[in-house]
């Protein structure tokens, strides 16, 4: 810089200058105008947060303590005819109120506060900490996950004032606007009332799962007495629930509950609501807590109960909340609560002629096998000294059992008298272990025993997706949303995925016909598993046609590996199937972790990992019955609110083409065969002689599951039955059990459509008839081909090569082959040639000719004096050597003629 005498002159010259002065003056001016505008606009900010804070005031309800009550409206489900079939709690029917602090135990309140609001003993209504906190978690997970800031306060507000939350849908606006008056109104109520009175309220309202609202009926459901005795363990068990009623419930969920009682119990052990001395023994009451309200459960599910619901509506449930969370975008516990209190109308889909047929079926004896066996559910608890208990489940019965009495035992008993003797011996050998008296005041017992085998069936109208009638189980229903068989229960389908899995892509995409043959020969899968077919040897050539009428299991799973399975799951999916899994590692009966996936080949005879429903069986069928449109099951058409708004709409379904409609003929032409067909595995399902039906048997290995799929143009029914625990069906008379489904079907399916016009299949443009020979699926030749059929064909799809088994032309006189054009022993004559299978299938495949002989798959079509053979120097010899044994086997053929006079020795 230049500090000289020139230096600074010059630079005041610089600052004494007019254009510098005006240069400041301007700048000064503007940063005076910026900041005028941002106080401006502060200003206005202020004044409009002010007036809409004003606003929003305006608009808060006034209340007093006795508006901060839980209220609430029962749901109410309908048939597809408008007659109310079932209801879903409403307040009056499912909560009790408590009316003093005095009947709640200090744990329970302390157990709510411990879990959702720490400070609330000294915050005023309004944690401002803990919204802060909920800030900072929010900005650091990058808005990931969210840190709940609502006090018990709040939350009361929310269940009793605020009722219309769970029709916020996500606006912002009403969900600030809510939280605002929320937080206004909790200042407000801190003020006026205590924080008992708060507390008290807050415990009557809150729903506590399996449709209990408040502390007290939740107490009675899972515990069976009142909430003025549960312990601590047991209050911290309540207390979890409340985050989550569906995911926390300790009877579904036990793991889910017990991991949140955890923190329950450590909360309240950080803010010195219970002593070391009284956590130990909560910690320690994990595992019996659980066992106590099992056994209640089981108590209730046992006991009379007229309220017990349907299936039907058990299944209604379930789907409307998985559409209200998926669909409607409610949260699980906002959709939980509009089922439980919400005072929702749903117009199911249940038909109540149809579904009274199928009650009535089910429960006609008549229908099921004679013999009735009996699956025990059994716990007993033995009292010690010192008011210690002793659990034992079922599983430790079996266990017992098979280590010292039976090693086959299983829990099915011929007799409930049977069932008791064995738990007569099993209670006193518990009893003698423990040193304890076999007295009944010393232990308790829970027993309950179910028909056997079991049946589950749904019926579906293919045309709408509408389910008209669902039976989940065999004998009363003792609960709701117990175990729904044909909702629930993921059985292995058997026999009735080779449809689906195998033979429809086959015929869709793979370029497959009816016609195509395979060989029922012996078959390996690729792990070197022999794949066995359900009936004793094997039938040689058969087409797919051959492969759904009689179920044979060779020609399936052939299919699927020549198609590949990969593409089989991928049709699956599309088929509407949920349970598969494409890999999952799980633990074997060993306890060794495995890879399992439904990727493979035994996906055509229903092997898959977990298995799938009656509900998913019977939408898949009801595809192909619905010209190849893919339809989802729906229980409900119309769900409504209190004000007749409309939450759900089913009234027009969406349907997607999974298969062609040619396709869907196709397989269904071929599984009217199965009903009325020659050797058709269903002959017995045949209840009407004017009326189209068609269908498809299903066993599994061991016929532990045994199915019948089958469909009309009018509806599209499945039933599987089995037993519970997996044992197989009896497949011997008397007593025989596998014939359960198909007489169950059928039973049903005839009086379904008693009333009904008789329809046939509509046939869709695009199929063509032609004439095949039944050994190669290809054009007979005239005169060759002995046995020929017309079949069905995609139009485009029909052969038009000819047969390529029956031979006829020059055949080699020495390898009684076809001739190849340089040989030299060529005479006229015919051949029924080896049956040539897809390359993909002979590592596993052992061929068989058309005369029942083993042959090696790869055969040469020709013979082998070609180009090759003629290359060899010594060929004349070979050719000499050949040319003498063809003369010394006609001599031998014509002195076995001579001698066997049934043989013309000069005959051609």
């Amino acid at each position: 810089m230049n500090y000289g005498k020139r230096g600074v002159r010059a630079k005041q010259r610089a600052l004494n200058s007019k254009t510098t002065k005006l240069g400041r003056k301007l700048i000064l001016t503007l940063v005076k105008l910026a900041l005028a505008s941002v106080i401006g606009i502060v200003i206005c900010a202020v004044c409009a947060g002010l007036g809409a804070y004003k606003g929003i005031l305006a608009s808060t309800p006034q209340i007093h303590l006795s508006d901060v009550v839980a209220t609430g409206e029962a749901t109410i489900v309908y048939d597809c005819e408008g007659n109310e079939i079932d209801q879903y709690v409403s307040m009056n029917s499912n909560r009790i109120q408590i009316n003093s602090m005095d009947l709640i135990p200090k744990h329970l309140g302390d157990a709510f506060v411990a879990l959702e609001d720490k400070r609330f003993y000294k915050h005023n209504g309004v944690d401002f900490e803990g919204i802060v906190r909920s800030a900072v978690h929010f900005i650091q997970s990058m808005g990931k996950t969210k840190e709940g800031a609502s006090t018990i306060t709040q939350q009361l507000l929310k269940n009793t004032i605020f009722t219309t939350w769970t029709e916020e849908n996500g606006n912002m606006i009403k969900m600030f606007k809510r939280k605002f008056q929320e937080q206004y109104l909790a200042l407000a109520i801190s003020e006026r009332f205590t924080k008992e009175e708060v507390l008290l309220r807050y415990m009557n309202a809150i729903n506590l799962g399996q449709n209990t609202l408040g502390v007290e009926s939740a107490s009675q459901r899972y515990f069976g007495k009142s909430c003025s005795d549960l312990t601590l363990s047991e209050c911290a068990v309540i207390a979890s629930i409340t985050q989550n009623p569906t995911g926390l419930d300790p009877i579904r969920f036990p793991e889910s509950n017990a991991k949140r009682r955890l923190d329950c119990l450590n909360n309240m052990l950080e803010l010195e609501f219970i002593t070391d001395a009284e956590y130990e023994e909560a910690i320690a009451d994990t595992e019996a807590v659980y066992n106590r309200i099992e056994l209640h459960d089981l108590d209730v599910q046992t006991a009379v109960n007229t309220t017990a619901g349907s299936y039907f509506s058990d299944a209604v449930y379930e789907q409307v909340r998985d559409d209200l969370i998926n669909i409607a975008g409610y949260s699980e516990s906002m959709a939980e609560t509009l089922l439980t209190s919400g005072g929702l109308r749903i117009e199911s889909t249940m038909d109540p002629t149809i579904q009274a047929i199928c009650d009535e079926e089910f429960s006609n004896p008549e229908n099921f096998p004679e013999n009735v066996y009996w699956y025990l559910n059994y716990a007993l608890t033995v009292y010690g000294a010192d008011e210690q208990q002793y659990n034992f489940s079922k599983e430790n019965m079996m266990t017992w059992f098979k280590d010292n009495l039976d090693k086959g035992f299983n829990l099915i008993f011929s007799s409930q008298d049977a069932a008791y003797e064995a738990i007569a011996t099993y209670r006193s050998a518990m009893l003698a272990d423990l040193g304890i008296a076999d007295r009944e005041d010393n232990y308790l017992e829970t027993i309950s025993m179910t028909a056997q085998p079991q049946a589950a069936m749904t019926i579906q109208d293919q045309s709408t997706g509408y389910v008209v009638a669902i039976v989940g189980g065999r004998g009363t229903k003792e609960g709701r949303r117990t175990l729904n068989r044909a909702t629930d229960a993921k059985r292995s389908p058997g026999s009735t995925f080779k449809v689906l899995a195998a033979f429809a892509p086959a015929l869709d995409s793979a370029g497959q016909t009816l016609a195509t043959p395979y060989l029922d020969a012996p078959f390996n899968f690729s792990d070197g598993t022999p794949c066995r077919n359900w009936y004793s040897g094997y039938r040689g050539i058969n087409s797919i046609r051959d492969g759904i009428r009689e179920s044979l299991n060779i020609v399936a799973a052939k299919t699927e590996t020549v198609i590949t399975p990969q593409l089989g799951y991928d049709y699956l999916l599309n088929f509407g199937f949920t349970t598969l899994t494409d890999g999952v590692w799980l633990r074997d009966s060993t306890g060794e972790e495995r890879f399992y996936t439904d990727v493979n080949q035994t996906l055509a005879l229903g092997g898959l990992t977990y298995g799938a429903t009656p509900l998913e069986l019977t939408a898949g069928y009801a595809a192909i019955a619905n010209m190849g449109a893919y339809i989802e099951p729906k229980l409900y058409t119309r769900v409504t609110n209190t004000d007749g708004d409309i939450l759900l709409d089913n009234t027009n379904p969406t349907s997607r083409q999974v298969i062609k409609e040619t396709t869907a003929f196709l397989l269904t032409d071929a599984m009217v065969d199965v009903i009325r067909g020659v050797g058709g595995t269903g002959t017995s399902c045949n209840f009407s002689s004017t009326m189209a039906i068609a269908g498809k048997t299903g066993t599994s290995t061991d016929y532990n599951d045994v199915w019948f799929a089958g469909f009309t143009p009018y509806y599209t029914c499945s039933v599987w039955s089995g037993y519970d625990n997996n044992v197989h069906m009896r497949t011997e008379r008397p007593g025989r059990e596998v014939d359960l489904s198909k007489t169950l079907w059928t039973a049903i399916m005839k009086r379904v459509h008693e009333n009904l016009p008789d329809e046939k299949f509509t046939t869709p443009q695009g199929i063509v008839r032609a004439e095949v020979c039944t050994m190669s699926g290809l054009q007979p030749i005239p005169g060759v081909c002995t046995t020929t059929r017309g079949e069905y064909f995609a139009a485009g799809t029909a052969p038009t090569d000819p047969c390529n088994i029956h031979y006829v032309g020059d055949v080699c006189h020495y390898d009684l082959l076809p001739a190849s054009p340089e040989c030299p022993m060529k005479v006229p004559g015919n051949l029924d040639l080896p049956f040539q299978e897809d390359p993909s299938l002979l590592q596993g495949s052992a061929a068989i000719t058309p005369e029942g002989e083993t042959a090696d798959g790869s055969d040469s079509p020709h013979c082998q004096h070609d180009a090759a053979f003629f290359a060899n120097p010594d060929y004349e010899a070979i050719l000499a050597q050949q040319a003498w044994e063809i003369t010394e086997r006609d001599l031998a053929a014509q002195q076995e003629a001579l001698q066997d006079p049934g043989i013309d020795p000069n005959a051609q």
